[in-house]
């Protein structure tokens, strides 16, 4: 009887979801994005940035890594933005574990870019949530909260679970 070959397959990492980073410590990051240099989108960007920073310094199991900024940079493609493509690569770098933004359209307003960057993340086991929609990378299965809401958000969700 001739000797079986067998050629192991490795899964890849699970991206830690928004629920499981609680059960054990997580590298976190948030990004936040204003589009114009307004005197109001100032004070969202600090808001945006102070409550980011609260929020994963008081979660327990959460270790702070930064907080990635982008001041006054449109959100309909990821090139000239700075922060972001630094956020990206300390992820794809194993740095960051869970990526907590806004919104989707706070992340990338160009359903190709945020699908690319989605994948390239889960790849490497980065998840990100989407706070104000309930939105979690890492556990596309679930029934999210944005399929109920517009249909923009609802084709988002659809061309990105599709994608995975």
């Amino acid at each position: 009887m001739p000797d079986r070959i067998v050629t192991r397959i490795t899964a890849l990492p699970k991206p830690a979801t928004f629920k499981e980073a609680a059960k054990s410590v997580q590298r976190v990051a948030a990004y936040a994005r204003v589009s114009t240099d307004h005197e109001e989108q100032e004070t969202s960007l600090t808001a945006q940035t102070d409550y980011y920073r609260k929020k994963i310094l008081e979660h327990p199991g959460w270790e702070f890594v930064e907080i990635y900024v982008d001041d006054g940079i449109s959100g309909l493609s990821t090139n000239r933005r700075e922060g972001f493509n630094r956020m990206v690569e300390d992820c794809l770098a194993g740095h960051i574990d869970l990526v907590l933004t806004k919104s989707i359209s706070r992340f990338a307003r160009n359903t190709v870019d945020t699908v690319t960057t989605i994948r390239k993340l889960k790849e490497k086991g980065v998840g990100v949530y989407f706070e104000k929609k309930d939105f979690d990378t890492a556990n596309l299965s679930r029934k999210s909260k944005i399929e109920q809401n517009t249909p923009r958000y609802a084709a988002i969700l659809g061309n990105i679970k599709g994608h995975f």
